[in-house]
């Protein structure tokens, strides 16, 4: 959703820390630019602005009404919520329409920007009663402010220590009674006290092709792209059960249709331009084939730790372990073990090989 600036109640107020120009890399490093770069203001369009047009994750959703309805109804600020799960899922979607459900403003905001206590003070005395506060990342914010979070989310209050040595003071800052929404790929990284402070925790899972087949008709016809049913189906089977993957996928086929077929989207269409950006049937990218061939002739299936993968795949461990591995392990082709990584048989043969004897071992311990 975009960062409205409208006097409409329905329409929530939008401000955000970070910029918003989208890495555009094709081939290898796709995936992993569309699912870590900033959301364009094009992508940003496309997002659904209510629960009615918000398609996928039904018992989030559900959960989700709950909470507002009855904030609604007693009239006060909606209660602290924790979104989890994989990158282009929707938290941040989600996040705007609760605004726009409530008729409140959306700060937005991201872990590492909160550096300091006095970042944190900024942001949550600009509030208005039943803002909302949309930090992403959120297990990234540094330990120190963390701590003054917890003030803010249970007392609506905060305490900052000003000046140093014989000078220091604390002064109490009452602020509005806001709803904090907090956003992480990384649940397992958060403090217990900070979890404990989320009133609804709730995991955002892979959308199935189905829904995926929605979401790309929708945004087809959104951004006036003929398509047809086979088309929106390749591209939905292709995009991970992403719905960010599938409209990224969306502007790059519709170019591909434009330049090499009569600028219909059709499944052979489709199946080229992906095929072009060396996106497998099944999802996989080369980045993914690059993970599993190095998993199965150099360490024999593993187990094999993340960090010695990102060394030999020249990419950084927390993007494996962010963008790429969540979908490899549901999908089956890796197994986590507190030894380390381990190849499955399925992910032998996604990169054409027979699986080792050690390997299939290793499976089993």
């Amino acid at each position: 959703m975009p960062a409205p600036d409208s006097k409409s109640p329905s329409t929530p107020r939008a401000s955000t820390s970070s910029s918003s120009a989208p890495g555009k890399d094709k081939g290898l490093n796709f995936l992993t630019s569309t699912l870590t770069a900033p959301v364009s203001p094009v992508e940003a369009a496309l997002r659904p602005l209510s629960f009615a047009d918000f398609t996928g994750q039904p018992k989030t959703v559900e959960r989700l009404q709950v909470m507002v309805g009855a904030a609604k109804r007693r009239g006060e600020a909606l209660n602290h919520i924790l979104l989890s799960g994989p990158p282009g899922l929707g938290k941040t979607t989600l996040a705007f329409i609760l605004g726009n459900e409530l008729g409140k403003a959306v700060r937005v905001t991201s872990g590492p920007v909160i550096e300091k206590a006095g970042d944190l003070a900024g942001l949550l005395t600009n509030l208005e009663e039943g803002d909302i506060l949309f930090i992403d990342e959120i297990h990234r914010i540094p330990k120190t402010v963390e701590e003054y979070l917890y003030s803010a989310m249970e007392d609506f209050r905060l305490d900052i220590m000003i000046d140093q040595g014989p000078n220091a003071r604390s002064v109490r800052l009452s602020i509005p009674r806001f709803t904090l929404v907090g956003a992480t790929t990384r649940a397992g990284l958060l403090t217990s006290p900070l979890r404990s402070r989320f009133t609804l925790q709730t995991r955002l899972d892979y959308y199935n092709v189905p829904t995926l087949i929605g979401i790309v008709q929708r945004s087809c016809a959104l951004l006036k792209v003929s398509i047809e049913d086979g088309g929106a189906k390749e591209i939905a089977t292709r995009c991970r059960g992403t719905p960010r993957v599938a409209n990224n996928l969306i502007n790059f086929v519709r170019d591909y249709a434009q330049e090499r077929a009569n600028g219909i989207i059709t499944q052979p269409v489709a199946a080229r331009a992906l095929e072009l950006l060396e996106i497998d049937a099944a999802g996989l990218d080369e980045m993914d084939k690059r993970m599993l061939r190095v998993m199965a002739e150099n360490y024999r299936g593993g187990p094999v730790g993340m960090s010695t993968i990102a060394v030999a795949v020249g990419e950084e461990a927390e993007t494996l372990e962010e963008v790429h591995e969540p979908f490899l392990i549901q999908e089956g082709y890796l197994q986590r073990t507190p030894q380390g990584r381990i190849l499955t048989t399925k992910g032998y043969h996604a990169v054409g090989l027979k699986a080792a004897t050690s390997g299939d071992q290793g499976s089993l311990l």
